[in-house]
């Protein structure tokens, strides 16, 4: 079985002490790659140097909305250069978050626009957040796209149907993260047993977001498994069946070679 966590964060200060054998207890846990988030400039860096240390690491590089008003001056210009690193597979985390007060709607606008056109210019994927802001998501996907389908990702998607469906008629990908395993999250549960085989994705968020059992614990990219294990229950097959699924699909959508 190969699992990929398509989303975590390896440069976080949770891992500072143990980052090599968080990645030596994914990989002997069948999480044959994991891809690494960065979040402003510093992280992006960082993202690349641990995927160039590690053969199963790969990066995506971007700016995660809620950090967008604390750019300093050239710290984009690094960010897009970061996007051309042959260990760099996506854009992002990109998109909106009303959720945090951290920075202005409009401007994170302009940056969920600048990650998208990046995106088509780079024939690159791009991972969204998105948090209390479904509508206004949609609404600049739908734009941007106009007749096209879009090459992205809904990162540990928790939306509703409508959400859902928009998503899936413009071409996204909807990944899920230890959420799913919540007990209370039967509607979430609901909503991924709607996704298409052949557009899910799983993932860890760590060190946030730890599934059951882990729950309430640093999350790590080994734990992706039991998120993987609840997608297979919901679709009514076994967790290695959706592993290989999920694995394909990452593979397709990042176009990865192994």
């Amino acid at each position: 079985m190969h699992l990929i966590d398509t989303h975590c964060h390896l440069d976080e200060e949770a891992f500072t002490t143990d980052m090599p054998d968080v990645i030596e207890r994914a990989v002997a846990g069948d999480v044959g790659t994991l891809f690494t988030i960065g979040i402003t400039a510093a992280s992006c860096e960082r993202a690349v140097e641990i995927a160039a240390e590690y053969e199963f690491v790969k990066a995506i590089v971007g700016v995660q909305p809620n950090y967008v008003s604390q750019l300093q001056d050239g710290d984009w210009e690094k960010i897009v250069a970061l996007m051309q690193h042959p260990e760099v597979v996506g854009i992002g985390e990109t998109g909106l978050d009303k959720y945090w007060d951290y920075a202005p709607l409009d401007l994170q606008r302009e940056y969920f626009d600048r990650h998208l056109v990046l995106s088509r210019e780079l024939d690159l994927p791009f991972v969204v957040h998105c948090r209390e802001a479904e509508q206004e998501i949609v609404e600049q996907l739908r734009a941007f796209a106009g007749a096209d389908q879009l090459r992205g990702v809904m990162h540990s998607f928790c939306g509703n149907e409508e959400t859902l469906q928009a998503c899936l008629d413009l071409g996204m990908h909807m990944s899920f993260s230890g959420m799913l395993t919540y007990k209370k999250n039967d509607d979430l549960r609901f909503v991924a047993k709607q996704v298409p085989l052949d557009r899910l994705l799983i993932e860890t968020d760590a060190p946030y977001l730890a599934p059951v059992p882990n729950r309430g614990k640093r999350n790590e990219p080994a734990f992706v498994r039991h998120t993987c294990a609840v997608l297979a229950e919901i679709h009514n097959m076994t967790t290695e069946e959706m592993a290989e699924i999920t694995t394909r699909n990452a593979r397709e959508l990042f176009r990865l070679e192994v």
